[in-house]
């Protein structure tokens, strides 16, 4: 696994979000004003060697202000043909993850036009683009990644299928994980799939009655489905939820898909597994031929609701405890 650098909250964001005091009164005419100052054409002047925070302005008092700001004009400071600066992961890589975090703290629509000039900032140097292009997929589409988010992904994915900046295969790659992140997002119904039990019944998944549903793409030889499996069974808000189900009413599935060939090894792991759960294999590898979903790793989680809508994608059981704590 590649080593992720975690965000360090110095003085970012005091110096990103703290404005000057003002009063309420005043409030509404400075945030007009710092709109108009947002879009002006401000010089910052790089410095070599390191990474330095742009200036905000006084003049924008307003937080969200300040915020966008920031956002886009974070990278103004930095030598994009520095080519030494990409040895350099406690001064470019830091920042990077510095940025990302900032983001968050933006409108989506604002994130995403950041994302944008980001990358077209980067354009200056091929290396540096190509380097760019490859921090945003470690921190925001590598399963391991704390930071991982694949809808602050797409923008820079649809910018990087179409640089002729970067080599055929490094376009090739982007476009495959473009394909896949487009699939199944949260908020959209589901890729459909057969699954089949033990006893050789095939179902398929959008007929499968249930007010809620948790995938899980799980293998008997992984380690870490064990240990997931383990959770999701001593999980008490999971199990207040499995209780609710009745004869006339299912609160809660769980589904355990095996995607792989190998059926002696699942069916002989299977008496280990829990029993109020469903556990199906994929007869005919459809998932995996047709990309009907993204499995980076093993294991993978996903929440449908009633609809098979994806409530919650590629995700954590911490993700999935809260949804039901607020249901």
């Amino acid at each position: 696994m590649k080593n992720i650098i975690l965000f360090i909250p110095i003085f970012l964001m005091a110096i990103a979000l703290s404005a000057s005091s003002c009063t309420s009164s005043k409030k509404s005419q400075a945030s007009q004003d710092s709109t108009a100052i947002v879009h002006q054409e401000i010089v910052h002047t790089i410095v070599p060697d390191t990474f330095v925070l742009p200036v905000i302005p006084e003049s924008i008092t307003d937080t969200d202000q300040r915020a966008n700001y920031l956002t886009i004009h974070y990278w103004d400071r930095f030598d994009f043909n520095n080519r030494e600066l990409i040895q350099r992961p406690d001064i470019t890589e830091q920042a990077f993850v510095d940025y990302i975090n900032i983001l968050y703290y933006v409108p989506k629509e604002q994130a995403n036009k950041s994302l944008v000039y980001t990358l077209k900032k980067a354009e200056t140097d091929t290396v540096m683009y190509a380097y760019f292009g490859s921090l945003f997929e470690k921190y925001f589409y590598e399963p391991n990644s704390p930071f991982r988010n694949e809808e602050l992904y797409i923008p820079v994915l649809q910018e990087l299928v179409k640089s002729p900046l970067l080599r055929e295969e490094e376009i090739s790659s982007y476009k495959f994980q473009k394909e896949m992140v487009l699939k199944n997002r949260v908020g959209e119904k589901s890729n459909n799939f057969e699954y089949t039990l033990e006893n050789g019944h095939t179902f398929s998944f959008h007929d499968l009655q249930s007010e809620y549903t948790l995938l899980m793409f799980s293998n008997p030889g992984c380690t870490t489905c064990k240990e997931v499996v383990k959770q999701l069974s001593n999980s008490k808000v999971l199990s207040d939820a499995l209780a609710l189900n009745t004869n006339t009413r299912t609160m809660l599935t769980i589904l355990t898909l095996y995607p792989d060939d190998d059926l002696d090894e699942w069916i002989a792991y299977l008496p280990q597994m829990p029993s109020n759960w469903i556990h199906a294999y994929d007869k005919n590898m459809q998932i995996t031929y047709k990309k009907l979903y993204d499995v980076k790793a093993i294991p993978t989680l996903y929440l449908f609701d009633k609809d098979k809508k994806v409530m919650l994608k590629d995700t954590s059981i911490g993700a999935i405890e809260s949804f039901f704590t607020v249901l």
